[in-house]
């Protein structure tokens, strides 16, 4: 089956989850990873208040009251709890979230983060991103490694504001997975259409090759 360029995020970073995993998804793309599961018991958060969030519902059963942080509707799963934001972000803070997976707008060669305000735009509101940076166990991020015009958001120094000083754990993108080491950027999977070689050049940045080869 060939995928889109959000699901081949996905995909790969449902790979990463393990049974048991706490596990709280941002908006955007890291929705899409419930949809690639399967039979994985992992527990999704989400900080407006649920434990036990579930898949979108048909549009013939949304529950009006039951929505993820990003006002989508979505499903509870059997034991699934509820409370108040108050109690959610104790859950956060407290490291009892084991894997975040957040989007972003940029992302520096050392894995630091901005992804909350853009210059000279409405912040709409911070969410969670901070608490989840510098709360969760494991943080990685779902995105697309260009913007709309064709800018990189894999960049040497961040030129938005910092989501925290916490280095994430994984950044997988529509091109390959990346993390983030003493001696630079590693490469550790490689599955779109560009080699190393030139999504080095595209990012203007050196990049290590640690691949193995991966199918998505």
């Amino acid at each position: 089956m060939s995928l889109d360029s959000k699901a081949i995020i996905a995909k790969r970073i449902a790979e990463e989850l393990k049974d048991g995993d706490v596990v709280n998804l941002g908006v955007g793309i890291p929705t899409l990873v419930t949809s690639f599961l399967g039979d994985k018991q992992v527990y999704l958060q989400t900080e407006n208040g649920l434990l036990g969030m579930g898949p979108r519902p048909p549009i013939d059963e949304v529950d009006p009251d039951i929505v993820d942080a990003g006002k989508s509707p979505v499903t509870i799963t059997k034991g699934a709890a509820f409370f108040n934001s108050a109690d959610s972000f104790g859950m956060i803070r407290g490291g009892h979230i084991d894997v975040a997976i957040l989007g972003t707008l940029e992302i520096d060669k050392t894995g630091e983060i901005a992804n909350w305000a853009v210059p000279n735009q409405p912040i709409l509101g911070v969410g969670g991103a901070m608490d989840l940076v510098a709360g969760a166990k494991k943080v990685i991020v779902a995105s697309l490694l260009f913007s709309k015009d064709g800018s990189p958001k894999l960049v040497d120094e961040l030129t938005y504001k910092s989501s925290g000083e916490r280095k994430v754990d994984l950044f997988v993108s529509e091109y390959a997975a990346f993390t983030f080491e003493k001696d630079g950027i590693h490469v550790i999977d490689i599955y779109g259409d560009l080699s190393i070689e030139e999504l080095s050049k595209k990012l203007n940045l050196p990049l290590i090759d640690k691949t193995v080869q991966y199918n998505a």
